[in-house]
């Protein structure tokens, strides 16, 4: 921050004061009718904030140049056309934010409470009650002798819309208070949406085709003010209760924190992270323990609010302007900010997906400065239509990787031309095809042996236990030789000594010994352990033991056109493209000479003819423990006699063979009718 924003004053060569007053007022007039009409903010809070600040700081030097009409005299918002207007008995104002997200922000605010109510030093401290500051809509519920009779939003804080037909549809709120006879009560809240159901919601409109919530609080708030009541129950919302609107009939208790509670006992939500806290350390500190929790909430927050708790207080200390002088919102760093789009590169992953990255200029957001964010794939960054220069809003929120939210389309036109960013045909990385099946949304490098940035998923995988089961090659392992340069490919697996290997980090003599055993040990396998180890996508154990019955060797499988992996049992046309993708590349097809050059060796016969197997078309389901066999034995025998060995029972299941303490996969094959067998029944359908 400079000089001049903190003083307020103006910076040499800039704009007279009532010029810039009158700009900002323009710009957050524009801003707050996006965020409070219409639903759809085009700027992050904290840009809004800013601005907000900065006029305030401009009208505190030049009070006469303060207009009634300033944002910073009332509350922002409107009616929107086709709801009808409703007049708050009680204003529904907002309350000052505290933006120094430090302790200090907690000292400041319990600094001038202590000084309008003109307590001396020695004074007892003054006691709070804190609440969480939800990220949603402020809406005042009106209720007449216990029933629910209408709901407002807050709009410019006197007059807001009736938006009873929509509220009625949230399941939290009680169209009935219990034991609850007051003429009026009115109770104010926050109608918000959990995280969980926003995820979903936007899951839906993507695959429906229709328009994406930049956050919960917007989708929340057009939900709230929908025309169409029907809409608002396809998004689930939720309520919090927070404090009280015109009361007739009822005494409220002397402090907030009890009339929470006295909310609550009436059927009401009221959030249980709220706690009485008393002088700045104690307000200090619920700031830090709300911050330490917030990622685990499963709502936005965007801060915690202080009240004086004692009603009395309160009263005596009054309004400001537009806020009361017994409140205050205390921040936290703010999860979205503005920058500018650098360049768009492109990332590769263990897995071998590959993900736009927007480098931006630096910006301080989520408490860390961010220089990467995600575009998560080409079609996510499409339909956000970012491209390089734009000025984009950049979230952050805990230890989640920063991600691009969107831009400010308005900003395009200072820019030239730039033309939409292209997935590449080639990985960055190692050079091989890129592709992506129909329906994926990922862009995938089709080099997983020989991409240096899946060398070490390539490898874990490769050693697992139903691959070529290496034992003692485990992550912290991999990662030690992988990148000390030992180990670019699979085969210099094989190359590895006692000598290299004791050299290690952790690693005695002894388990270096072990790992060179265990790697000569593992080059007697089979041709499905080894197919599988390839990690070809889409070739699990099943396919790969399907494809060696079908075809007997590797090298008819490597060789095999698409229409002849097609004639194999569960190989679609999908998995039949990833195979031939494999293989076509030059580089994986020399891993694969490369690892038979160091000694790796199965048995080797003739193609199968499935139908001459005794099983071949039979669908066998194992549940529960068997005498004898292990699960993996039993399955392995099944696989070997031809038949298929289903994880789930539907009406093509053939035979459910159960052992001890079978579940409700032996109840639904007795419903269905499906012959059960024991062990001793399996045995005897066995060859040998």
């Amino acid at each position: 921050m400079t000089s001049h924003e903190k003083s307020g004053s103006a910076p040499a060569g800039a704009a007279s004061p009532a010029i810039e007053i009158e700009a900002l007022r323009r710009r957050i007039d524009a801003w707050a009718h996006e965020y409070y009409v219409q639903d759809a903010p085009s700027v992050p809070d904290a840009e809004y904030d800013r601005a907000f600040q900065r006029l305030q700081a401009l009208e505190a030097l030049h009070p006469d140049l303060i207009a009634p009409d300033s944002p910073t005299q009332r509350v922002g918002g409107g009616v929107q056309e086709g709801l009808v207007a409703v007049r708050h008995a009680v204003p529904m104002l907002s309350i000052h934010t505290e933006t120094d997200t430090t302790p200090a922000g907690a000292a400041a605010f319990d600094a001038r409470v202590r000084k309008e109510l003109k307590l001396p030093p020695d004074a007892p401290a003054v006691a709070y009650c804190c609440e969480l500051k939800f990220d949603g809509l402020a809406i005042n519920l009106r209720y007449e002798a216990g029933h629910l009779v209408q709901a407002a939003t807050r709009g410019d804080g006197e007059i807001g819309e009736d938006v009873i037909h929509t509220i009625r549809t949230i399941a939290s709120i009680p169209k009935r208070l219990k034991r609850v006879t007051a003429a009026v009560l009115e109770v104010r809240g926050e109608v918000f949406m959990r995280r969980a159901a926003f995820d979903a919601l936007n899951d839906r409109q993507r695959e429906a085709g229709g328009k994406t919530f930049v956050n919960p609080r917007n989708a929340a708030a057009g939900a709230v003010r929908q025309l169409d009541s029907a809409i608002a129950r396809q998004r689930p919302l939720d309520f919090y209760a927070y404090g009280l609107g015109e009361v007739d009939g009822w005494a409220p208790p002397p402090t907030h924190s009890g009339t929470l509670d006295a909310l609550a006992a009436m059927g009401l939500p009221v959030n249980d992270d709220r706690t009485v806290a008393a002088g700045p350390e104690a307000l200090a500190a619920y700031h830090a323990k709300i911050a330490a929790a917030r990622d685990g909430l499963p709502f936005d927050i965007d801060g915690v609010v202080y009240k004086v708790d004692d009603r009395a207080l309160q009263l005596q200390l009054g309004f400001k302007s537009r806020e009361p002088r017994w409140a205050v919102a205390h921040k936290y760093p703010a999860q979205e900010q503005m920058t500018t789009v650098a360049c768009i590169d492109v990332q590769v992953g263990r897995t071998g997906k590959l993900t736009p990255v927007a480098r931006l200029a630096p910006v301080f957001v989520g408490g860390v400065t961010v220089t990467n964010a995600t575009l998560h794939n080409l079609f996510e960054l499409r339909r956000k239509d970012v491209r390089i220069g734009d000025t984009a809003i950049v979230r952050r929120a805990g230890d989640v990787i920063p991600e691009v939210v969107g831009t400010l389309a308005t900003e395009r036109p200072r820019h030239p031309y730039v033309p939409n960013f292209r997935m590449p045909r080639h990985c960055p990385v190692c050079g091989s095809d890129v592709v992506r099946e129909p329906g994926e949304v990922n862009h995938r490098c089709s080099g997983g042996l020989f991409c240096a940035a899946q060398r070490k998923e390539a490898i874990l995988h490769f050693a697992q236990r139903r691959a070529m089961d290496i034992e003692g090659l485990g992550d912290k392992l991999v990662d030690q030789l992988v990148e000390s340069g030992t180990i670019r490919t699979l085969p210099d697996l094989y190359r590895l000594g006692l000598t290299t290997l004791a050299a290690l980090d952790r690693m005695a003599e002894k388990s270096a010994g072990n790992l060179v055993a265990a790697l000569e040990a593992s080059k007697q396998t089979t041709l499905p352990r080894f197919l599988y180890g390839l990690g070809i996508r889409h070739i699990g154990e099943a396919t790969a033991k399907d494809l060696a019955r079908h075809f007997g060797s590797l090298d008819a499988i490597m060789d095999a056109d698409e229409a002849a992996l097609l004639e194999v049992d569960d190989v679609g046309p999908i998995v039949a493209t990833a195979l031939r993708t494999f293989f076509d590349q030059p580089h994986n097809r020399e891993v694969v000479e490369q690892l038979r050059a160091c000694g790796i060796a199965w048995p080797e016969g003739p193609p199968a003819e499935r139908t001459a197997l005794p099983l071949a078309g039979k669908t066998f389901v194992l549940t529960g423990t068997l005498p004898t066999l292990s699960r993996e034995d039993a399955k392995e025998r099944l696989e070997a006699a031809g038949a298929k060995v289903a994880g789930s029972v539907s009406k093509k299941t053939d035979y459910v063979v159960a052992g001890a303490e079978a579940g409700s996969k032996l109840d639904k094959a007795q419903a269905l009718g499906i012959a059960v067998l024991d062990e001793e029944g399996l045995l005897a359908m066995l060859p040998g």
